[in-house]
């Protein structure tokens, strides 16, 4: 029996998170640490774009649909 029943996402929706989060609070110091931390954020997207590309999606386009969900405020649903 499960113990937790928590479900994680997969296909890169948690580094996209952590992308989105990670480009958010970049904009909100200064200097060079943003610039790491933003470039941090792009490296993430490395993995649901490498995922996309294995599959043959167009990455970029479906990189910007995920980005706008991530973008989207308000509660998450649930399966």
């Amino acid at each position: 029996p499960f113990q937790n029943d928590s479900v994680v996402a997969g296909g890169g929706a948690i580094e996209m998170e952590l992308s989105k989060y990670l480009r958010d609070y970049s904009r909100t110091i200064p200097g060079k640490q943003q610039l790491l931390i933003g470039a941090y954020a792009k490296a993430l997207e490395i993995i649901p774009r490498q995922l996309c590309d294995n599959a043959g999606f167009d990455a970029t386009n479906i990189l910007n649909k995920l980005r706008a969900k991530h973008a989207q405020v308000g509660p998450r649903a649930r399966p």
